[in-house]
């Protein structure tokens, strides 16, 4: 009989096992059930600031819009500590370049009261997303995903390896439909003169990344995707 020293303790279960994330790859979030998300990033305006007019007009392109989709959409708003470490670094860059001894003293002491500014105030930094949803199986396979029986579906969100992947194939064709979805969503925030960027390969791991270790990413900063890759 094994003794339960030898044996040691049995590894938890991977974080990854309960995240719905399966993949992602080439600007899109590939879930555990097949479906495919592009993420919008989206600019703000601010309504209060308008004329009764200009809200008017903001109201009634925001209507048009949303009678506009056929398919859902998700809205996020994201609240974080606001970071400057670029912006203070760029300062403290130009204090060493500086020669003259008073605009460097200034520049030091206007780093110094930034950099307090923002760790006593606790000041905010709001960001704004759209998720754009594409399911691949609802038109082609929904009669056949419902006939799956409960323990498969059980093992695929247990088990990311035998979650639906996609064929290469098919992928290609999915994401030119989500990207028909995508056009369609920033035309129809460009109405309200909003501005919206997707979110490429990159910037989805750093936006889940955060979401998921909020603490963590503040003390451990990611290196980008294309480095880790030439790395390994």
């Amino acid at each position: 009989m094994q003794s339960k020293k030898l044996a040691g303790s049995k590894p938890g279960v991977p974080t990854q096992r309960f995240l719905d994330i399966a993949e992602i790859k080439e600007d899109v979030v590939i879930l555990k059930d097949g479906t495919i998300r592009a993420v919008l990033l989206v600019s703000s305006i601010n309504f209060s600031l308008k004329n009764v007019d200009e809200q008017n007009a903001i109201v009634q392109s925001y209507m048009g819009f949303l009678n506009s989709l056929d398919f859902p959409i998700q809205v996020v708003i994201q609240s974080r500590k606001m970071n400057i470490d670029d912006y203070l670094n760029r300062l403290k860059d130009a204090e060493k370049k500086q020669k003259n001894d008073l605009l460097r003293n200034q520049i030091a002491d206007y780093r110094d009261y930034i950099r307090q500014l923002v760790e006593i105030g606790e000041i905010m930094q709001k960001r704004f997303y759209v998720v754009v949803p594409l399911d691949p199986a609802a038109a082609e396979e929904g009669e056949g995903l419902q006939r799956r029986n409960f323990f498969t579906r059980l093992q695929e969100i247990l088990t990311p390896s035998v979650a639906i992947r996609l064929s290469e194939k098919r992928f290609q064709d999915k994401k030119q439909q989500l990207m028909l979805r995508v056009n369609s969503v920033i035309s129809g925030l460009a109405s309200m003169s909003l501005n919206a960027v997707m979110l490429d390969t990159q910037s989805l791991i750093e936006l889940y990344y955060t979401v998921y270790n909020p603490e963590l990413f503040e003390s451990e900063r990611m290196q980008e995707i294309n480095k880790l890759q030439l790395e390994g």
